[in-house]
């Protein structure tokens, strides 16, 4: 997947998306990896994290949002990639259908020690 693609299918499907996007035109670096993962594992997982990022006070964006999101996945499939800031402050993490023809979530975390 090219980056201009990419940016394409980040649209508004959490509040995270516009800055991810933004990430990505900048020249953040990206992947998609291979493999699936079914939708409320990362659900569960993310849940996992979201609660820890409470709790140490880790500045996310659009976590909630996007746990519900992989919820309601059910066991559907999904890929999973990821874009950093240039600086690495940022790591946004994407959750996309099976064959990555649409992002279907995406979240921000930042990063504590880049």
């Amino acid at each position: 997947m090219n980056r201009a693609a990419l940016a394409e299918m980040l649209n508004e499907q959490t509040t995270a998306c516009e800055p991810a996007k933004a990430a990505l035109l900048v020249g953040g670096d990206f992947v998609i990896w291979d493999g699936t993962v079914p939708g409320q594992r990362l659900a569960r997982i993310y849940a996992v994290r979201h609660r820890r990022a409470r709790k140490r006070g880790t500045e996310t964006l659009a976590l909630s949002a996007t746990v519900d999101i992989l919820t309601q996945c059910g066991t559907a499939p999904l890929r999973i990639g990821c874009i950093f800031t240039r600086d690495r402050t940022w790591a946004f993490m994407l959750f996309l259908a099976k064959d990555a023809s649409v992002v279907l979530a995406c979240t921000g975390v930042r990063r504590v020690d880049p």
